[in-house]
């Protein structure tokens, strides 16, 4: 891809050609026009001519793709970058591997006043367990050191950061020697984020936005609360992030919603809404969501943090204030309490006033029939994360290990809720996965649970357009004129359509269908390389060398 050397300006009318340009308004466009940081025009290349002249810019695409750039709907992007720059124990294949990384980065570190690890998974090895307080603090040498397991519902923590937090020890979910869940989490998470410089914070927020403009994210759901991060870590984030240019960020702070009072306190602090990981349950991994029925390897059946009426309460004041409302919710019990929740919300202000309003619900992968019928009902927006089936469905899983087999099948029901008509806003929940939406897409489209597969096209649209409308957006994720010029430009193989369905595929590539192509993602196929991405018309990234 080549490109005329003028200086950048959203300002500039530029010409993108000579490529293939992933469009609604014409799925055999090859180039765009963009002005004022908008989408002028796309069309054919004869065409293209005529702007040729009277554009500042003419970019040759080189036979490069050009689509919407992506929006991850479910982001924690200081721990993404901390995870990015710290110590990552996602690669870790047996608990000795586990704490040798941790001695190294240790060693490696001396001046940290603490060590912070991500991504631990004990169910991948092969001594299904995780780290003792002892094992750890004979790896951090008397180091305070805070290792969330990769759901970050749960954590084993040394004794020194341990004594940084007074009264742990008579806190709810505070275990002697093993992974501390609920309170005792919540406290030694925030002594462990506490000892992190402004600079360190920052740093790792500008790295996290970095890495997510080199994979063509234009668009950031930071999911922040109390109970998460703290608000000095909301607010510098939305600082940084609107100084700099990079993907945009629209920050969701969980927490609870009373009045108008509250909700002012909410938009004070620059969130869009009350809601992402605002917990009415925890985890499947960490034994933490709430079941109607007991763990297959747990006599309970988890924890819950919000019941209907307080998820009534919450809607109802988020509601009458025109703020959105929102939940974390995994396990069918929460997932049934949430749709009890604003069933109730909903008789007090009006069904219509409910959908117009669009809350969401973060992960929501144990729904039943049910459920995903009331969720159509309600217009809520499903925030799903198609990495975690690939992580952990599948009959060997994690999932079959927490539920059984025929509880695990039901789990992310993806073509379930697009039948019902569901909005789906695909992300990552990074760092629990990582940022990877072409991944994301290849997820989804090839599920674990054949019945629960979408098509490509579908998933695409539920990683761009589809955040987009979660934020109550339906004029941006799309490239056709007047639409924000966020797009990505890739390089890749031929462009194919596929579906779940074969019927659907052989109609879907006929011409006169009309289908715009997408990349192969089938499994094993190289994904695509992302080479620039724009953001309002302000390119944020763009690859070495090219």
């Amino acid at each position: 891809m080549t490109e005329s050397t003028a200086p950048q300006s959203e300002h500039r009318t530029v010409l993108l050609r000579g490529g293939d340009v992933h469009s609604p308004a014409d799925p055999f466009a090859t180039a765009m026009v963009v002005e004022r940081g908008h989408v002028a025009w796309v069309g054919s290349e004869g065409a293209a001519d005529a702007f040729a002249s009277g554009v500042d810019e003419v970019i040759d695409l080189d036979g490069a793709l050009v689509t919407p750039a992506f929006t991850d709907a479910h982001v924690h992007t200081t721990s993404t970058g901390l995870a990015l720059t710290g110590l990552d124990l996602s690669g870790a294949r047996t608990l000795g591997d586990a704490l040798a990384r941790v001695r190294a980065h240790v060693a490696a570190h001396p001046a940290d006043r603490v060590v912070l690890g991500h991504g631990w998974d004990a169910t991948r090895w092969p001594e299904q367990r995780p780290p003792s307080r002892a094992e750890l603090d004979e790896a951090a040498a008397g180091r305070p050191v805070y290792l969330p397991r990769v759901d970050v519902h749960s954590a084993v923590v040394s004794t020194a950061l341990l004594d940084l937090v007074p009264g742990v020890t008579t806190m709810p979910g505070y275990h002697p020697d093993g992974p501390l869940t609920a309170a005792a989490h919540h406290a030694v998470r925030a002594a462990a984020h506490d000892a992190v410089t402004p600079a360190q914070r920052a740093e790792a927020q500008r790295a996290a936005l970095r890495h997510a403009a080199s994979l063509g994210i234009g668009s950031l759901h930071e999911c922040g609360g109390p109970d998460i991060s703290d608000e000095d870590d909301f607010t510098g984030l939305l600082k940084v992030a609107a100084e700099q240019p990079g993907p945009r960020v629209f920050g969701y702070w969980a927490q609870e919603v009373a009045d108008e009072k509250d909700a002012r306190r909410i938009r004070e602090l620059g969130a869009v809404g009350a809601a992402g990981d605002l917990f009415v349950d925890g985890s499947l991994g960490s034994h933490t969501a709430c079941l109607h029925e007991p763990y297959a390897d747990a006599p309970h059946t988890g924890t819950a943090h919000l019941d209907a009426a307080r998820i009534a309460a919450h809607v109802a004041a988020c509601t009458e204030a025109g703020l959105q409302a929102g939940f974390h919710a995994i396990g069918d019990a929460a997932l049934s309490a949430v749709v009890e929740g604003i069933r109730e919300a909903a008789e007090k202000v009006g069904l219509a006033r409910i959908r117009a309003a669009r809350h969401r619900v973060e992960h929501a992968e144990m729904l039943t029939p049910e459920t995903v019928a009331a969720f159509a009902e309600l217009g809520l927006t499903a925030s799903v994360q198609p990495a975690f089936d690939a992580a952990w469905g599948g009959e060997e899983g994690m999932y079959a290990q927490r539920l059984g087999a025929g509880r695990a099948a039901t789990l992310n029901p993806y073509a379930a809720l697009l039948r019902a008509g569901v909005p789906l806003a695909f992300g990552s929940d990074s760092p629990v996965t990582p940022l990877d939406p072409w991944g994301t897409v290849r997820a989804a489209a090839f599920h674990r649970t054949l019945e629960h597969r979408v098509s490509v096209r579908a998933a695409f649209t539920a990683h761009t357009r589809g955040g987009w409308r979660a934020l109550g957006r339906d004029d941006a994720g799309t490239l056709v004129p007047g639409a924000p010029a966020d797009y990505a430009v890739w390089r890749t193989d031929q462009l194919v359509v596929q579906a779940p369905d074969d019927r659907v595929a052989r109609w879907s590539t006929d011409p006169r269908s009309g289908t715009p192509g997408l990349p192969d993602l089938g499994p094993g196929a190289d994904l695509p390389v992302c080479l620039r991405t724009v953001v309002l018309g302000q390119t944020v990234y763009v690859r070495p060398n090219e």
